[in-house]
């Protein structure tokens, strides 16, 4: 499916199954898709790269136009066969106790890392490598050539990518971003590692709503889906 200008502003407005297909066919060629939870959930609209295609430059658009937190998520039998953790099972402080969430059971937080081969790995660059290399490690995780001491060797925390673990049957069990950019993965044959971001309103500090968020992908020619229509056909 090639894609125009046309077709884009046109289901990025409409939100129905060919929004669903031009996300899918977007996430295929490695661009970044706009999708909106719920309005009772976070009601949030993440910037949703497949994390393989993520580059110095995606790491610039997520950090200037969008302004939220930067996290990679992989899938459940991913961080299983690594022994990903929840991060806050690890914490032994009284401030990791009683999570109460408003829009959730439980945050999907597991280990911040960063690529051994990073120096600080804050960097754009550091960061996008921490990136594409936890795609070939859900690439090979998944494969069975991939286990907790190889990532080890490869990676180490404390790092600067905040990694998210994806509920085990993706939108059967939860529906936040890190399932929704799962299942358009898995809906467009790429690994099970996307990278999510928040994006915030640079007036008020609080999340660009819908309409401002439809705008954005208006104007840059990207694909908006709502939360619900990717429920609807890959849940």
């Amino acid at each position: 499916m090639t894609r125009t200008t046309a077709d884009v502003t046109s289901d990025t407005e409409s939100d129905g199954a060919s929004a669903v297909d031009l996300a899918i066919d977007a996430f295929r060629h490695g661009e970044p898709v706009l999708v909106h939870d719920a309005a009772d959930r976070e009601g949030e609209t993440d910037i949703i790269y497949p994390a393989d295609a993520v580059d110095a430059g995606a790491v610039v658009h997520m950090r200037a136009d969008a302004g939220g937190l930067i996290c990679a998520a992989v899938s459940h039998d991913v961080a299983e066969t690594i022994e990903l953790p929840f991060l806050e099972d690890e914490l032994d402080h009284p401030a990791a106790a009683d999570h109460e969430l408003g829009y959730d059971d439980r945050s999907s937080f597991s280990l911040p890392v960063n690529h051994r081969e990073t120096f600080t790995g804050i960097t754009d660059d550091d960061r996008a490598l921490t990136i594409r290399r936890l795609a070939a490690v859900a690439a090979q995780a998944g494969a069975g050539d991939y286990d907790a001491e190889d990532f080890a060797t490869d990676f180490r925390t404390p790092g600067h990518v905040h990694v998210l673990r994806g509920a085990p049957r993706l939108l059967s069990n939860r529906r936040g971003h890190t399932e929704l950019g799962l299942a358009l993965a898995e809906a467009a044959g790429l690994p099970p590692a996307v990278v999510v971001c928040e994006m915030l309103d640079q007036e008020t500090g609080g999340a660009r709503t819908p309409a401002a968020a439809r705008e954005y992908a208006r104007r840059n020619d990207f694909v908006y889906v709502e939360g619900a229509a990717l429920i609807d056909r890959l849940g």
